[in-house]
């Protein structure tokens, strides 16, 4: 295993001329590169070339002798950022650069517990844990102790302890009254035994690496001031979504030659439902005094008028530092917002311009339709899928989160360590080895009261009769196999070894056997997880990997249309940028502003400025009159974002006008006398009358006639006509709107004054 402490080899070659890789950076770029002694804050705005700066500051750092690779530490969010990173680090100086500490927090925290893993309270072989697994922990804590898991759900308990762990909060530390809305106030019991639990099996959840290594370094001086010394350099990516654990971890590790560089964006502050503090970006030069703070304003993605409607929404803000992104680049098309009737049509307009775009030779890969809530999704599938558009969603279940691969993982977790219970609990029975839930219970309560894991357990009870016929049988060969599977781990590859466990365990004959049409795709997948173990020379580097990626590697191909949450649309970027749902209670989300009030506000506008500034050419902002959420239609009043915009970055339409209206500014003007944040268009009632007057669903008006109607005269059932859509057959009466199956145009919803009995 490779020293962490090993400082490299590589010689710091002397700096002679300005070195090549400086070249092209603009003014604020260079300056954030060169400014190498004490802390620096990158304020770097979306699209002006912060990984460029990141990893020229890295390689200039090195190249000018300031440091070897071993004594560098450069922190990201993901996988994917850090290979690029020290991909782009190598061709900056022209060789390959080894040593560096370069990954993700989890990945470098893990890296420290390992080589402390003893002092932490754990073996060096710790299981990583994923929330599936944290899951079914939590149950049986709470099953422990009686509490109804179907009234207090432990989904709901693991994110009550994910977000004390995120604060730094071990057992000890979390108030009792913090708790006291979970199982009549018995969360933090429950929070202290759970962590009982992973130390007993050996294991630790993502929030415990960091945790772990918080516990380290504050009980032990030592081991603190080793790291101190070694890292004479700290770069952090996205500094603005680190949460409380992240930020004291660096602050501990920083204090000493106090060269720490964070490079964030406060603009771009969005996570904050999963543990992300932006107030850490917010008090930078307080908790580093005489920091230096350079801004990164000059964008080199968007034109003027995305950049100049992005930047005038953000500046309602008024909790960030402060910057205002520009380009030397042309104006280009302004930021279109238009205003429709539903959802429906909201998905029909956006296909129709995509189509357009596409008959333009614009790709397809590079548009993107970015929503607030993954329910709205649905309605662009369906209308993408009906005209034969392609598309891929972005952000569905990831390859290692599949039933067949996360069944083949745990066998092989529970060679790599027999502690493992909640591996072994997993597959013990799959295939069916004749190991019912009344020989589990067994099972478990003989661990339990042994002190010991259910493997040691098991050797244990095969030597007695408290497991007869098929449970003891199937039991004394699964133990076998793990003992025979254990010895050829040491001696083949990690794909020979899973390829040898899948067969002999039955797991892939169960199924071949399956004559479900899920079954060959499963088989497929173990295929591919044989593949993705030829690229590791150990089973614990593997299991490694799948414990810490974050990744979401899309495996589709082709020319397709992207569709995604705002979320999860961060750090991409396209030519053209759809952004549907601006409306009060959706955009802003009315559940972030009864929560958090003005912080969840501010929040909501920054993903506003993130789905702007994702735009490289064309923007088009939507909302919708009436819009069915959960199966309810509820209307629809404007978001306040929208008033927000600039009028001279944006135009405005509306197909809910007349023609003579259509190409007219709209104003959002809000009642401020509102209580909370939910507020209203003062002006909504006109709004709504507009809505009334359309004349048709369709972007072009057309003629109708208006017919005169006794009411009740429409029911269910009953056939109509109507001027554009032809004949068709009720399907709802909603007052005086209609639901209407139509034989040519399908479903639409009209007035019953466009439409006559047929």
């Amino acid at each position: 295993m490779d020293d962490p402490f090993d400082l490299g080899s590589d010689e710091p070659p002397s700096l002679a001329a300005p070195p090549a890789y400086l070249d092209g950076l603009n003014p604020a770029q260079r300056q954030a590169v060169e400014a190498t002694d004490g802390p620096v804050l990158v304020l770097a705005g979306a699209g002006t070339g912060k990984t460029r700066v990141l990893t020229t500051r890295l390689a200039h750092i090195l190249d000018s002798g300031l440091a070897y690779p071993g004594e560098i530490l450069a922190v990201t969010f993901t996988n994917k950022a850090a290979r690029e990173m020290r991909e782009r680090i190598g061709r900056l100086l022209g060789r390959s650069v080894e040593g560096m500490w370069l990954g993700t927090f989890h990945a470098i925290a893990t890296r420290i517990l390992r080589r402390h893993a003893e002092l932490a309270g754990l073996k060096s072989n710790f299981t990583i844990i994923d929330t599936d697994d944290q899951i079914r922990l939590l149950k049986q804590v709470m099953a422990a102790h009686q509490v109804d898991e179907k009234k207090w759900p432990a989904r709901v308990l693991i994110g009550i302890i994910q977000r004390w762990k995120d604060r730094a909060l071990t057992p000890d530390k979390v108030a009792e009254a913090e708790g006291a809305d979970f199982a009549h106030g018995r969360a933090v019991a429950l929070y202290r035994e759970y962590q009982q639990r992973l130390e007993t099996l050996n294991a630790a959840d993502f929030g415990d690496l960091l945790l772990h290594c918080l516990t380290l370094f504050t009980n032990h001086a030592d081991v603190l001031a080793d790291y101190q010394r070694r890292f004479r350099y700290i770069l952090v990516d996205e500094y603005q979504d680190t949460n409380v654990a992240q930020y004291l971890w660096l602050r501990l590790l920083a204090r000493q030659h106090r060269n720490i560089c964070c490079v964030g964006d406060d603009d771009q502050s969005i996570y904050a439902w999963r543990g992300a503090e932006v107030g850490n970006i917010l008090r930078f030069e307080e908790d580093f005094p005489g920091a230096r703070v350079v801004r990164l304003e000059r964008n080199y993605r968007s034109t003027g008028h995305i950049l100049g409607a992005a930047s005038g929404l953000i500046a309602h803000n008024r909790g960030r530092l402060g910057k205002t992104l520009w380009t030397e680049d042309d104006g280009g098309e302004k930021v279109v917002v238009r205003g429709v009737w539903d959802g429906e049509e909201e998905a029909r307009i956006v296909a129709d311009e995509i189509e357009a775009l596409q008959r333009r030779e614009h790709p397809l890969s590079q548009m993107a339709v970015l929503v607030r809530a993954s329910f709205q999704t649905r309605a662009f599938e369906e209308r993408f899928i009906t005209i034969g558009l392609p598309y891929r969603v972005i952000g569905g279940l990831r390859f290692y989160e599949r039933l067949e691969i996360r069944d083949a993982i745990a066998y092989l977790r529970v060679i790599a360590q027999p502690d493992d219970d909640l591996a072994f609990e997993r597959i013990v029975n799959r295939p069916k080895r004749g190991i019912g839930d009344s020989s589990l219970q067994i099972l478990n309560r003989a661990a339990r009261a042994a002190g010991l894991s259910m493997t040691a357990t098991a050797e244990e009870l095969l030597t007695t009769d408290e497991l007869r016929g098929r449970a003891r049988t199937g039991l004394e060969t699964l133990i076998t196999h793990f003992a025979r599977w254990r010895t050829m781990a040491a001696t083949v590859t990690p794909a020979e070894l899973a390829r040898t466990v899948l067969d002999e365990s039955g797991y892939t004959a169960m199924w071949q056997a399956d004559k479900s049409v899920e079954a060959p795709g499963r088989l497929e997948n173990l295929k591919e997880l044989v593949n993705a173990l030829e690229e590791f020379e150990s089973l614990e580097g593997f299991l490694d990997h799948v414990g810490l990626v974050m990744d979401n590697n899309d495996a589709a191909d082709g020319d397709m249309v992207n569709i995604m949450t705002l979320h999860g649309a961060k750090g991409l970027e396209f030519d053209t940028v759809f952004l549907p749902g601006w409306e009060e209670q959706l955009f802003p989300h009315q559940r972030a502003l009864d929560e958090s009030g003005q912080k969840g506000l501010e929040e909501e506008r920054r993903l506003a400025y993130v789905g702007i500034t994702r735009a490289r050419r064309k923007a088009f902002v939507l909302h919708a009159a009436s819009r069915q959420v959960y199966n309810q239609w509820n209307s629809q009043a404007p978001s306040r974002f929208l008033d927000e915009l600039p009028g001279e970055h944006v135009e405005r339409r509306s197909d809910l006008m007349g023609s003579g209206m259509r190409d007219q500014p709209m104003n959002f003007d809000f009642d401020a006398s509102r209580p909370s944040f939910g507020r209203r268009a003062s002006n909504y009632g006109r709004y709504v009358d507009a809505r009334r007057q359309q004349t048709t669903l369709d972007m072009e008006p057309v003629s109708v006639t208006y017919a005169e109607h006794e009411e009740g005269t429409f029911a269910v059932g009953g056939r109509v006509f109507h001027q554009k859509f032809g004949y068709g057959r009720i399907r709802a009466v909603d007052g005086n709107k209609l639901d209407i199956a139509f034989e040519k145009a399908g479903n639409k919803k009209v007035m019953d004054s466009f439409v006559q009995p047929a």
